[in-house]
């Protein structure tokens, strides 16, 4: 007889053995309960009740991981929007399992108060899983993980936006040079902060297990910033990878300064400091709704390698 049951102390063993046996190109490996202790369990938004396993006797067959997004100020977990991050089973568990952990797993939303269910989890929605599922960014179900995407679709969620995954191998990188370019450089300056404090109690909670850099484009004569970029180091993919990897997130130019090569600029030079430091593979998740950044990746020679669709059900 299966039981389905919230999260004991004694589970972290099964889980990891669970996670062992997915393959999947966003899917970090080898996990192990150290892993699974700093980047999830240790979490102060991580609710036992909202890890829901199946077992069967001392056997566990599966899990399902729910949580709650932030408030709009980030300060603050709301539960008006909560999320499925994750359902997973053993290979020889019978999928209606999923179905079922899934179930549960809505219960425990809506008991709390959650209107809207996710499936899957968007950045910054979920602060679960950064750098063990997704690679640079947990940005919805990977297509590469078809499995995942059957679950919400037998239980009727609809897709609400998909993104497109992209690499670029840094080995020979060389920035962009053209006119526009030498003329970027003669009138900025580069500014770089490692490890840059947090912007948020959200943001912290998040990123804190991963070391950072945060690039940003400025006036020569200074000023506010016209271009900036966070980038958190990747090396919990490096069983999955084989490299060392980054990941690229919260890539902003000012609005009066867009389509002036500034987001080119910024990456060529990051990318180019990055080398300098081993790192020879660089991931970033674009909104497939977003042409210029897609078009600006393009340039630079990054290709899709995955995409992802993040799921809802009202």
């Amino acid at each position: 007889m299966i039981e389905y049951r919230s999260f004991r102390n004694t589970d972290p063993p099964q889980l990891a053995e669970i996670w062992r046996g997915h393959t999947s190109r966003g899917l970090m490996q080898p996990m192990s309960m150290a892993v699974l202790e700093r980047y999830v369990l240790a979490k102060p938004t991580f609710d036992p009740a909202g890890l829901i396993v199946a077992a069967e006797g001392n056997r566990l067959l599966g899990f399902a991981h729910a949580g709650f997004g932030p408030t709009d100020d980030f300060e603050t977990v709301s539960a008006e929007r909560g999320f499925t991050g994750l359902v997973m089973l053993r290979a020889d568990a019978d999928p209606a399992i999923g179905s079922a952990l899934l179930a549960r797993s809505e219960a425990y939303l809506a008991e709390r108060g959650a209107k809207t269910f996710f499936g899957g989890a968007s950045y910054p929605l979920t602060p679960f899983y950064c750098g063990l599922y997704g690679g640079s960014q947990f940005s919805g179900v990977l297509d590469s993980d078809q499995r995942l995407h059957t679950v919400f679709q037998t239980a009727n969620y609809r897709q609400v936006n998909r993104s497109v995954v992209l690499q670029r191998d840094l080995m020979g990188f060389r920035p962009v040079v053209d006119r526009q370019q030498i003329q970027i450089r003669r009138t900025t300056r580069l500014e770089t902060v490692v490890d840059p404090p947090a912007g948020s109690w959200w943001e912290a909670v998040m990123f804190e297990p991963f070391e950072r850099t945060r690039w940003a484009l400025v006036e020569r004569e200074g000023g506010p910033s016209l271009a900036s970029v966070h980038v958190w180091n990747l090396e919990t993919m490096l069983g999955t990878w084989g490299v060392h990897a980054v990941g690229i997130v919260d890539l902003q130019v000012t609005s009066e300064r867009r389509r002036r090569g500034l987001a080119t600029n910024l990456l060529g030079e990051a990318f180019r400091q990055l080398q300098s430091h081993g790192v020879t593979l660089a991931e970033v998740h674009v909104p497939q709704a977003n042409e210029p950044a897609l078009a600006v990746f393009g340039n630079l020679g990054f290709e899709q390698v995955d995409g992802s669709a993040l799921y809802c059900k009202d």
